[in-house]
This record gives structure tokens, C-alpha cells and sequence, in this order.
């Protein structure tokens, strides 16, 4: 919980603006994509380094994935599609999540913990071909990544996570591999627009975009704001 600031130290401000104050927590840090690489906190999650090599005047260069090479040779992963996309500074987008395949007359419990638990090791019973598996790598900016599992019968477990764009240098960009049924949301952790470049398991398919609370993609400020701005200024 926020700690309340003390009311007395405030006491030039009006009511309306004292009792809408908190004080920020600056303890608080979110974890880097390579604080959390290898760490599966959610079945099927991968965030995974990747060589990116500055260029002295010029730019840089950086490797996406080799198919041939780990890790997406180890998952059996090929992309059949490559898009791009672009997010301004300060904008969000999400939650996306994509509708995991089950097997006619199975459990879907059942069938994820077939594939996550029982036979986790076993990359080629994973259905790609038949559900949408993001691969994603940033190329310019910061994103603040929030990823969420919402298959059956898995513990809901959340990461939220800061991924560098390749144009950040320091060694630190990484990739993310997002399994169908984890909900994804992203936001431009800054004033810099986010270049990405992401590879799919399925080709583009409107019917297989779900949506959760992606209303902040439409809203003109956040809802707090939007209350603070409405009260009373007694």
C-alpha cells in the first residue's frame, strides 16, 4: 500500500487535492528482461539475449534468431509471418491474448498439463501450426512488457518486465517468446516511439486477436486522471 503523506505537511493545498495524495514508493524497481532470462515464471515464456553490434558513426546491427540455433531450434518454433509495428512514445497497447488449441474431447486442464508439466521436454507435441505463438524483439525504445496466463487450470502467474530496444546498446536486448493464452499487454516505458519486429506460429487472423481491458488504447487520459480533473475543489 502507498504511504499517506502527513496531512499537516500539506496544509497549503486544498482538501480536495490533500486527500487525493500518496507518496511514491522509491524502493520500487521492475526487473530488466535479463534479470529475468531463463526464469520460466510462466510455462511456455522464453526471454532469451541477443547479440546486437554497434556500428562507430553509423548505427547498429543486431541479430534477430538463427532458426537453425537455440532457442528456436530447441522449441521447434518457425515463424510462417514477420510483421513490424510502431508505438509512439507514451502510448499502450493490449491486453492481446490468442486462443490456445484443444484437442476434440479434451480436457483443456488436462491438455496443458500434458504439455507443460507431464511432457514438458517434448517440444514436438506443442500444436504451433494450430495456435498463434508470438516471438517478439524491440528494436528502438523502452517497453514495459506485462504478460499474464490465462490457460486453464495454470496458476496465474503474472511478469511485468522492462525490454531494451536494440538502439539502447549496453548488451541488454533481448527476445520474448509468448505462448497462445498468456495475455500480453506492452507500453512505451518512455518519451521514445517502440520499433518492433515480431515472427507468429500462424499467419495474421482478426478472429484470433482477443481482447482484455484494452481500453487504454482508446482512452484520451487514464481514469484517475479523469476523476482528479472531475472533483470538487472545495
Amino acid at each position: 500500500m502507498m504511504p499517506i503523506p502527513d496531512p499537516e505537511h500539506w496544509k497549503g493545498l486544498r482538501n480536495s487535492a490533500r486527500d487525493a495524495l500518496e507518496q511514491r514508493d522509491y524502493g520500487v524497481r521492475l526487473p530488466g528482461a535479463g534479470d529475468i532470462a531463463g526464469n520460466e515464471e510462466i510455462p511456455g515464456v522464453m526471454v532469451f539475449p541477443r547479440t546486437v553490434y554497434p556500428q562507430h558513426n553509423r548505427g547498429f546491427f543486431g541479430e534477430l534468431a538463427r532458426m537453425d540455433e537455440p532457442p528456436l531450434s530447441d522449441l521447434g518454433l518457425k515463424p510462417v509471418q514477420w510483421s513490424s509495428a510502431c508505438m509512439f512514445g507514451g502510448t499502450a497497447k493490449g491486453f492481446h491474448v490468442h486462443p490456445p488449441y484443444i484437442p476434440e474431447g479434451t480436457d483443456p486442464a488436462a491438455w496443458f498439463r500434458k504439455l507443460y508439466v507431464e511432457e514438458k521436454e517434448d517440444m514436438t507435441i506443442r500444436p504451433y501450426d494450430r495456435e498463434q505463438w508470438d516471438v517478439m524483439f524491440f528494436i528502438r525504445g523502452l517497453v514495459e512488457l506485462i504478460l499474464v496466463d490465462e490457460r486453464v487450470g495454470m496458476p496465474r502467474e503474472v511478469m511485468q518486465f522492462h525490454v531494451d530496444g536494440d538502439d539502447r546498446g549496453g548488451g541488454k536486448s533481448h527476445g520474448v517468446v509468448i505462448p497462445a493464452g498468456v495475455a500480453h499487454a506492452m507500453r512505451s516505458a518512455s518519451a521514445q516511439d517502440v520499433v518492433m519486429v515480431y515472427g507468429t506460429s500462424m499467419v495474421f487472423n482478426p478472429d484470433a486477436e482477443g481482447r482484455i481491458a484494452s481500453s487504454v488504447e482508446r482512452a484520451a487520459l487514464p481514469a484517475q486522471w479523469s476523476d482528479y480533473l472531475a472533483a470538487d475543489g472545495d
